[in-house]
């Protein structure tokens, strides 16, 4: 089925009339107010970098699903993949009967993950699928309970993601209790009053008060902290963390689920890092829109659990496999890794040019084309309300912005990194209108 064939078909005469209104009425009386909504407009269909609601408004996506479409809402080549495997068979579950395309696809990224050492991989369906199993392959592999986050971190919404997770409203307010051996350590967030060396000290502390370090299998974190604000991972802090692991043999999980994928200006954010991960979760991006995850890690640590101790139903889904192989060619044939660095540049060019005109900019920060801006009063303090001001504003205007951060006062951008420069131009605009109010 071609783009044109499909863009005409989203278009027909057939397609019911709704208005956003109408269907949000209807969302409220059938499904919970726990499955917050960030727009209250509701999606027809979408190409590359634009989305059109129900009523044919259109809109610049600045979130991508919340990076889940590095390459843009239906690339050619992703769709072309998951027809081709429709042609064949939907379903088989792995466990059951394996495909050869899984496992070339394991091949692919072991050998694109950072470190030249032998690795295998295992499939999952969700981010947070994906770090569940990291922790158990750790527990398994060390035979030791202990697992160490940082504050601010995101790792999802079951239990254990949860209880790894350092932010409490809106994600483990009324859930608990959690699962037991976490514990959590300030990030170091200069920005936040938070140093390297407090957080090396706040980890020296847990291990006097809390924890043996010969009980702790792994510590996780995120390289770029995404639902916390886009805080980056001092060099100096991840060498630290990387040392400390090796003294007391304890594991480091590096969460690229929102990292990786080329959105840094590298394939994985720890190749920004002169140490390695010993495992690391992969998600979003991975599939341009189909649900894939992933554990990447060392051959010995991934063969720790028994067969049968890892998997899922829908876990290597063959037509998300087959999207994420066109995923990985689209990444290497249009170069996203550079082109996120330039888009990136020039996202920091116009927030930059805009700090006279917005006192409320505290810092703008990122890798390649994973950007925040983050708002504070003059105070001092963080100023939630103005970055919801300039994320209406902007919505009013045509272009969707997400926001995040501890406090919720920072916009995060996670435009596709294949977006048409003229785009990308107008959407910048917007932005700087939004901005100004």
């Amino acid at each position: 089925m071609t783009d044109a064939i499909l863009h005409t078909r989203n278009r027909s005469a057939d397609t019911p009339s709704f208005s956003n209104a109408s269907i949000d009425a209807r969302r409220i009386a059938a499904t919970p107010r726990g499955v917050g909504i960030g727009f209250s407009i509701y999606a027809q269909h979408a190409r590359n970098a634009e989305l059109w609601d129900v009523e044919g408004r259109r809109y610049i996506d600045f979130g991508s699903g919340i990076a889940v479409l590095n390459v843009g809402h239906r690339h050619p080549r992703v769709l072309q993949a998951v027809e081709a495997q429709l042609e064949n068979f939907m379903h088989t579950a792995y466990q059951v009967v394996p495909y050869e395309s899984a496992v070339a696809l394991a091949e692919r990224l072991n050998r694109l993950a950072p470190g030249a050492h032998a690795k295998k991989t295992a499939f999952f369906t969700t981010g947070a699928e994906a770090v569940e199993n990291a922790v158990k392959i750790a527990r398994c592999a060390t035979g030791r309970p202990g697992i160490v986050a940082l504050g601010g971190g995101f790792h999802g919404r079951t239990f254990m993601g949860m209880a790894l997770t350092g932010k409490v409203l809106p994600y483990k307010a009324g859930f608990g209790p959690f699962p037991g051996s976490v514990f959590h350590v300030p990030a170091p967030i200069p920005l936040h009053g938070v140093s390297v060396a407090d957080s090396l000290r706040a980890i020296e502390h847990l291990f006097k008060a809390d924890i043996d370090p010969r009980q702790v299998a792994a510590f996780i974190l995120e390289p770029v902290q995404g639902e916390g604000g886009f805080h980056v991972a001092p060099p100096d802090f991840m060498r630290a963390l990387r040392a400390l692991c090796d003294q007391h043999g304890i594991l480091l999980i590096a969460d690229e689920i929102q990292t990786g994928f080329a959105r840094t200006g590298k394939l994985f954010a720890m190749e920004h890092y002169d140490v390695l991960p010993d495992l690391m979760t992969v998600a979003k991006s991975l599939a341009g829109g189909m649900p894939l995850s992933g554990v990447i890690g060392r051959a010995e640590l991934m063969d720790a659990p028994a067969p049968g101790g890892l998997g899922g139903t829908y876990a290597g889904n063959p037509l998300a496999i087959a999207a994420a192989h066109a995923v990985l060619d689209v990444i290497e044939e249009e170069q996203l890794c550079a082109r996120a660095e330039r888009l990136g540049l020039r996202l920091k060019q116009q927030l930059q040019s805009l700090r006279e005109h917005v006192p409320q900019i505290a810092d703008i920060r990122g890798h390649g084309a994973m950007v925040a801006v983050e708002f504070m009063q003059a105070n001092g303090q963080p100023d939630p309300a103005f970055a919801k001001q300039v994320q209406q504003r902007a919505q009013a205007a045509g272009l969707l912005l997400l926001t995040c951060g501890t406090y919720g006062n920072v916009i995060r951008f996670l435009f596709p990194l294949t977006i048409e420069d003229g785009v990308l131009e107008e959407g910048l605009a917007i932005l700087a209108q939004a901005l100004r109010g």
